[in-house]
């Protein structure tokens, strides 16, 4: 309903058609291979992971990201990774080097300036994976198993030094594309760019999973697995828009012969007020063991370190669980940690003070702090507990009933696709509200008084 009025908007129907047209050019640079890939033994190799499940072992998070594009080795095959890892460190660093803090503090000029380190660093990292990743194509070890070697089925037929370079090349600069894309969406299109772009990734794997399971395992585990994925995306519904919501009170004050001030509204703490980055964390990080015992190891005949963590640190329900533990435990660690350096009460506290509001039966300054950060920390519970749980329930079901393996898409996905799509809706609606109000804004006196909110 709101996005058949949309289109009868003509400035939203124009950002939502060049959107469209930007997550058409980012699908089809998804789709292409790099240069001097095979693209019958890439799709061959793929499709052989994917049914051995190794590559949801490994690659899931990865391959999630760059919609399929990873285990294609495609033009865009290092997909948002690069930027999400960037963005995370400088907003890291934000924390601990004053320099990049007084920038922060700053207005459009300091952030201009982060972002512009931020896309540095995107390079940088996406010149180190993607030297990695070339090297484990040229090797044959981007895919387990024998049938996928570089002699039997080499994904890169003349692995030459011009070669190499080539797709380094071609895929740093797909990641400074996709950059670029998402910039566009940002600025003319709807909704944020890098997380629309993401959506898109998750959207087109999780699709293709329900049609890879109906043709191996049939319709009424198709069934299930659909029961599972939509019960854990109303949950996920029902969590992202719950918010504790603490009352803000702005006294009176006159200006001339006007008088401002005096609304009440409130500061929306939301339970889960880390987003999606914890699980992110966790993910990236258990998945180091991994891609090391991929890459130093012997996988033909694994031993030692190798063998124990192909053995325990991949999701599975058949054996010790020490991957689903290691996953909660860090989850629950990096939820606490995120939310401590993206909230800081003091500063809430003291710009609610600044323009003359106070919470109700507190005190402005340390005191209202000192409450704001013991509501912060007692939601941050429950709210990493739910992560931690969404994270793993659909690998744990999906993987009870026997078609783990085959089933790529995750608890992350399920978050993404849900917290974009929210986000996504509410933008249109703020911009149709807009424009129905835009007569009232124009015609109306300017008598009214300005009441403060704060979000």
């Amino acid at each position: 309903m709101r996005f058949a009025q949309a289109f009868r908007t003509p400035d939203l129907r124009k950002k939502l058609v060049f959107t469209a047209c930007i997550i058409v050019v980012f699908r089809f640079g998804s789709a292409l291979p790099a240069p001097g890939i095979s693209a019958p033994n890439v799709r061959y190799c793929s499709g052989l992971e994917t049914s051995r499940g190794a590559a949801a072992n490994l690659y899931a998070v990865l391959n999630v990201f760059s919609g399929n594009s990873l285990l294609h080795v495609t033009v865009f095959a290092l997909g948002i990774m690069p930027y999400i890892t960037a963005s995370i460190i400088v907003q890291l660093m934000t924390q601990v080097i004053p320099r990049l803090q007084a920038l922060k503090d700053q207005d459009r000029a300091g952030q201009a300036k982060i972002t512009q380190y931020t896309r540095y660093l995107t390079v940088m990292l996406a010149v180190i994976i993607s030297a990695g990743y070339v090297e484990l194509a040229r090797s044959g070890s981007l895919f387990s198993g024998t049938a996928c070697s570089a002699v039997n089925h080499p994904l890169m037929p003349d692995p030459s030094m011009l070669t190499i370079a080539t797709m380094m090349i071609t895929m740093v600069a797909g990641t400074a594309v996709i950059m670029w894309m998402a910039e566009l969406i940002t600025d003319r299109g709807i909704g944020n760019g890098m997380s629309v772009l993401i959506f898109t990734s998750v959207i087109a794997v999780v699709f293709g999973e329900f049609e890879q399971i109906y043709l191996i395992r049939g319709i009424p585990l198709t069934l299930a697995a659909i029961v599972v994925v939509v019960a854990v995306i109303g949950f996920v519904v029902f969590i992202e828009q719950a918010q504790r919501r603490i009352p803000v009170q702005y006294a009176k004050r006159m200006t001339g012969r006007r008088v401002y001030g005096g609304a009440t509204t409130y500061i929306p703490v939301k339970v889960n007020q880390a987003g999606v980055v914890p699980v992110i964390f966790a993910s990236s990080l258990l998945a180091i063991p991994q891609l090391a015992a991929s890459m130093l190891g012997n996988q033909n005949s694994p031993q030692g370190w190798v063998a124990w963590v192909d053995r325990y640190l991949v999701p599975s329900v058949h054996v010790l669980p020490v991957y689903y533990l290691a996953f909660f435990v860090l989850i629950i660690a990096f939820t606490y940690f995120y939310v401590s350096i993206t909230f800081n009460p003091a500063e809430v506290a003291d710009n609610t003070r600044k323009y003359g509001g106070f919470v109700p039966g507190l005190r402005p300054g340390p005191p209202t702090a000192s409450y704001l950060g013991y509501v912060v920390t007692r939601l941050t519970a429950p709210g990493a507990v739910y992560l931690a749980v969404i994270a793993m329930l659909p690998m744990v079901a999906l993987g009870m009933i026997g078609i783990g393996s085959q089933a790529l898409f995750s608890g992350v996905s399920l978050l993404i696709m849900v917290g974009v799509g929210l986000d996504t809706v509410k933008q249109v609606e703020s911009q149709l509200q807009q424009h129905h109000y835009a007569g009232f804004l124009v015609t109306g006196t300017s008598e009214a008084p300005a009441a403060l909110t704060v979000s």
